[in-house]
């Protein structure tokens, strides 16, 4: 499954992991010095939300950020049981 968020399009993104050595002039050394780059991975903050799409409710995976944006309709409540479901 695609880490990608169905409403903005979020997906993962490309970065490094900067390793460094040695004590900073400002601390009394001689400066740090880059020791190694290693290739990583930043994923969108993806949740599963039950929302309303079209009408009909389902899930979606949506990142947390357009949930705060309001970006995402919350379904409503179930109010009916399952008995009175199977009787109708």
């Amino acid at each position: 499954m695609a880490r990608i968020c169905e409403l903005t399009g979020k997906g993962p993104m490309k970065g490094s992991i900067i390793w460094r050595s040695g004590k900073s002039k400002k601390s009394g050394g001689i400066g740090t010095h880059v020791t190694a780059i290693t290739k990583r991975r930043f994923l969108p903050n993806l949740q599963r939300v039950k929302a309303l799409v079209n009408g009909e409710v389902r899930y979606i995976r949506v990142s947390a950020s357009a949930i705060k944006k309001g970006l995402v309709v919350k379904a409503p409540k179930r109010t009916w049981k399952k008995e009175q479901a199977a009787a109708a």
